[in-house]
C-alpha cells in the first residue's frame, strides 16, 4: 500500500521538479570530470551511464541539462522532446553510450553540465540510475602579442621609450608579464576589455630608459597557455652633443678682437702721417732735444724779368 501511494506520488510530480530534485539529492557533489576544448572544436561530453546492448533508448529517459536548470537535450522513449534554442543544430547524442557531442563549441558553453539517465519500467515509473556532473572548459587562442616601442626623450646616456603590448580575441580572462634580458619588470598599466562574444582583449604600457641594445619580450597566459612575442629595443646612437661657450672664452676672444682693432688703428695713423709729411714737411731740429717741427721750404722771390738794350 505505501509503495503503491509513493509510486502514485512520484507519478503527480512533474518532471521538471523530478530534475531538480535529483540536483538537490546529490548535493552540489564535488565535480568529477572536466573536459576542454577550443572555442570552434568539436567535444563530446561523457554520460554517466551507458545501455546495455540487450536494450534500447526506448526504455530511457535521458537528460542533458546545463547548471542543473537548463535542459540542452531531452530524450524520452527513444525520441527528442526537448532541444535548446542555443543548442540548436549544434548538439547530437549517441545512442548508447549518451555521450553529449556539441559542434562547433562556443565560448558561451563554458560550465558544468549534468547527464540524468532513468529507467522506464513497464508501470512508467522511473528509475534515476546516475546524475553526474562533467565540466566543460572552454578556451580560446589569443592572437600573437604585439610590441611597439616610440622613443619619447633620447640624450647620450639613455633612451626614455614608451613600450605596449597587446593581444585580443582570447579566453579565458588572462595575465600579461614583461621581461628585459628574461628579468622581470613590472607593467605601469594594465587593461583588460570583454568583446561581445565573451572573448578577452589585453593591453600592458611601461616607461623605460635603454641605456644599450636590449631585448625585451612580452607574454600573454590563459589557463595554462601561452602566446609570446620579442623585440630588440635599441638606444638612439645619434645624439648631439651642445655645449655653451664659457665666460673665459667669450672674454679672450673680445679681448684679441679689441687689440686687433687699436693695432689697426695705429698702423694705420702712422702710415698717413708719413705719407703726408714726405711730401709736404721738411724736418727740421728744433731748439728743445726730441723736437721735431715741419717747416716749409723758402720759396725764391720772383724776380721780373727785365730786358735790355745793348
Amino acid at each position: 500500500m505505501l509503495q503503491g501511494s509513493r509510486c502514485r506520488l512520484c507519478d503527480s510530480i512533474p518532471r521538471v521538479w523530478l530534475l531538480l530534485a535529483s540536483g538537490i539529492l546529490k548535493g552540489y557533489a564535488l565535480e568529477k570530470k572536466v573536459v576542454k576544448s577550443k572555442a570552434g572544436e568539436k567535444v563530446g561530453l561523457p554520460c554517466c551511464h551507458e545501455i546495455p546492448s540487450s536494450e534500447g533508448l526506448h526504455n530511457y529517459r535521458v537528460y542533458w541539462q546545463k547548471n542543473t536548470t537548463e535542459v540542452v537535450l531531452a530524450y524520452a522513449e527513444g525520441n527528442v522532446i526537448r532541444e535548446h534554442e542555443r543548442y540548436k543544430n549544434r548538439t547530437e547524442m549517441n545512442e548508447k553510450n549518451l555521450t553529449l557531442w556539441i559542434s562547433p563549441v562556443e565560448i558561451l558553453d563554458n560550465g558544468p553540465y549534468q547527464c540524468v539517465v532513468q529507467h522506464l519500467r513497464f508501470s512508467q515509473n522511473s528509475v534515476v540510475l546516475c546524475d553526474e556532473t562533467v565540466t566543460l572548459f572552454v578556451t580560446a587562442d589569443f592572437s600573437k602579442p604585439n610590441i611597439t616601442a616610440n622613443v619619447s626623450s633620447t640624450s647620450c646616456e639613455s633612451t626614455e621609450m614608451i613600450v605596449r603590448c597587446s593581444s585580443h580575441g582570447g579566453f579565458p580572462k588572462p595575465q600579461i608579464s614583461g621581461a628585459l634580458n628574461n628579468v622581470s619588470v613590472a607593467w605601469n598599466t594594465t587593461s583588460v576589455s570583454k568583446s561581445s562574444l565573451n572573448l578577452y582583449n589585453i593591453t600592458g604600457k611601461l616607461r623605460l630608459n635603454v641605456t644599450k641594445d636590449v631585448s625585451f619580450s612580452c607574454s600573454v597566459e590563459y589557463n595554462g597557455l601561452a602566446k609570446s612575442s620579442s623585440l630588440l629595443l635599441k638606444k638612439t646612437s645619434n645624439c648631439v652633443v651642445t655645449t655653451e661657450p664659457s665666460s673665459y672664452n667669450v672674454i679672450t676672444a673680445s679681448s684679441i678682437i679689441i687689440i686687433i682693432f687699436l693695432l689697426a688703428i695705429t698702423l694705420a695713423a702712422r702710415y698717413l702721417r708719413r705719407h703726408v709729411c714726405s711730401y709736404c714737411c721738411k724736418p727740421q731740429d728744433s731748439v728743445e732735444e726730441g723736437v721735431k717741427e715741419c717747416v716749409k721750404p723758402p720759396t725764391s722771390p720772383k724776380v721780373p724779368s727785365e730786358t735790355s738794350s745793348v
